[in-house]
């Protein structure tokens, strides 16, 4: 067994590989290549920290495990990230695990990438200006996703809190090297953007349809709970609606509300890897305004898990870790399964 820290694996894996990879699951999930099981999510200590567990298969590259993640939104108090994530990868021909990988950066890579393949599958290509409502931790990475795929040169960002949205404005400016980023208001920060991309944890819309422009492209990457929401359904019902997963977008994603409130129905949604795949059209018009609902697959954690231990193990980073040989005889091992 192997153990991939978080400083390895953002040494091997970057934006652009982690694009690549949701691309290549969002087109194996499509195609029946791959099994996404149902999400376990639970809650913690109280109503505000959450966990959930997410598994699957993708029987191409022998890939098999799960992730699970957590939220305790107090840990921001302590100085530790609300976030944290672990990824268990199996041994294909044992079922023993294979691989813990410490997997945060590589979720919020992840997370960051499914928005990077929509923006690239279904903005208009001449898109130059993101709108990002919200500031926290993931939106750095998620304005990383958009710059990789589309000739960003604009960058507005609202928040609650608005003094983060400055710093993160002047982070933009500093190591983005885009002069043209500053704090705004909500309003006019979704009413100046070509691709509009949400990461918040709000559970009462916060977009409205009249800001958004025709052409506009939302990425809204906030929702993976029931009960959040970041749209207004009013504005969810004008659009083209895309998705990672159809089965968590109306259940837990961000197109619950507008099924719950009879807005749309499941068949008006695509999954993006059907237009990956070339099986289902993505934009059909220049003014066209477009919606991709990311509520998270996990896997994409296993896979973009797998790239991590693969380049980890070819730049010799990682050992073995002792495991097999703790294990009870076997036949102690198939009464503990029974």
């Amino acid at each position: 067994m192997f153990f991939v820290s978080e400083a390895i694996a953002a040494r091997v894996v970057g934006i652009l590989d982690a694009i690549e990879v949701v691309e290549d699951v969002f087109r194996q999930l499509f195609r029946g290549e791959a099994r996404a099981y149902p999400a376990v999510m639970a809650k913690g200590p109280s109503m505000a920290e959450l966990f959930g567990v997410k598994c699957g298969a993708l029987d191409n590259g022998a890939i098999y495990g799960a992730k699970l993640g957590s939220y305790w939104p107090g840990n921001r108090y302590s100085g530790l990230p609300a976030h944290a994530s672990s990824t268990l990868l199996l041994d294909a021909e044992t079922g023993f695990p294979k691989a813990l990988i410490a997997a945060t950066y590589l979720t919020s890579l992840r997370t960051a990438a499914a928005n990077g393949a929509a923006i690239r599958h279904l903005a208009r290509e001449d898109s130059h200006s993101v709108g990002l409502v919200g500031a926290g931790h993931q939106a750095w990475f998620e304005l990383q996703a958009a710059i990789a795929v589309r000739p960003v040169d604009c960058v507005r960002i609202w928040n609650r809190n608005m003094p983060e949205a400055e710093r993160l404005a002047e982070r933009v400016r500093h190591e983005l090297g885009i002069q043209d980023a500053a704090a705004s208001d909500l309003e006019s920060t979704v009413k100046a953007a070509d691709i509009v991309i949400t990461v918040t944890a709000a559970r009462q819309p916060l977009v409205s349809r009249e800001w958004v422009q025709p052409g506009t492209h939302i990425s809204a990457m906030g929702s993976d709970a029931p009960g959040k929401q970041e749209l207004d359904a009013s504005l969810v019902a004008s659009a083209r609606l895309f998705t990672d997963l159809l089965e968590q977008s109306v259940s837990l994603g961000e197109f619950e509300a507008a099924i719950k409130e009879g807005l749309i129905r499941q068949e008006d949604i695509v999954t993006l890897g059907a237009v990956i795949d070339g099986s289902a059209q993505g934009r059909a018009g220049r003014d066209d305004i477009t919606i991709f609902d990311s509520s998270g697959i996990g896997l994409q954690d296993l896979a973009i898990g797998a790239l991590a231990l693969k380049r980890a193990l070819e730049l010799k980073l990682v050992s073995p870790i002792g495991f097999l040989e703790q294990v009870p005889g076997s036949h102690q091992v198939q009464g503990a399964l029974k």
